[in-house]
């Protein structure tokens, strides 16, 4: 007899979904003309356009990045152009993470490409249907996240 746990294929859809849309995100940035930055730097500007100004600790935490790779990748950007460093007025000691004008006109036009990713993910989707799905997801991410604190704290 199969179990329901045996027939499960959630984290395997999850995992071919992130593969081919990173894939096909890809090929859409670069038709827009967007060919400094990938899709793993877009998720660190897409927090900092709703949070400017933010330390790199909190970066990591809202990205899921180790600060180790966060660093590397906001070295990139630096050298591109899309953001800086500086330190905080509160506490000196503490260093933000500052969007710079490039990074605001390319946020229009990220913008423009992840709407146009976000109608191809949901087509044929109704609007309940997609609240109810990304529900599921962050119940989901909830659970792992759970699972990756309870291990930092052994």
């Amino acid at each position: 007899m199969i179990t329901l746990r045996q027939r499960r294929e959630g984290g395997f859809l999850i995992a071919k979904i992130h593969h081919i849309s990173g894939r096909i995100f890809g090929k859409i940035l670069k038709k827009a003309g967007i060919n400094e930055i990938n899709p793993a730097q877009g998720r660190i500007l897409f927090v900092l356009w709703k949070t400017d100004e933010i330390p790199i600790s909190e970066l990591a935490k809202r990205t899921l990045l180790s600060k180790s790779t966060l660093t590397s990748m906001l070295d990139r950007l630096e050298k591109t152009g899309y953001v800086t460093r500086v330190r905080s007025k509160e506490d000196r000691r503490t260093i933000l993470i500052k969007r710079t004008e490039k990074d605001r006109i390319l946020e229009k036009k990220y913008t423009q490409v992840s709407n146009e990713m976000t109608d191809l993910f949901y087509g044929g989707f109704a609007p309940r249907e997609v609240n109810a799905f990304e529900d599921y997801l962050r119940r989901i991410l909830t659970n792992l996240m759970k699972k990756t604190q309870a291990r930092a704290r052994v």
